[in-house]
């Protein structure tokens, strides 16, 4: 009966933990940043050897390098 009280207050106080502050490590944030079929990034802005192709939310753009956009016919 103790450990189950104890487990259960080990749980109650873990969920009042607060988020670390530096959010989720670089490659996990990239991965799911990506937009493009996995070729672009979700940023505010893009680099300058990027371009702009579609609107990731409202607020970020989809930011592709060049070499990735699709080729376009007929114009």
């Amino acid at each position: 009966m103790k450990s189950l009280l104890f487990v259960l207050v080990v749980l109650v106080l873990l969920s009042y933990v607060p988020p670390v502050r530096s959010g989720p490590n670089m490659y996990i944030r990239r991965l799911f940043s990506t937009c493009w079929r996995t070729k672009g990034v979700c940023k505010k802005s893009c680099g300058k050897s990027e371009i702009y192709h579609i609107f990731c939310d409202s607020a970020h753009l989809c930011c592709i390098d060049k070499k990735y956009l699709p080729v376009e016919f007929g114009k």
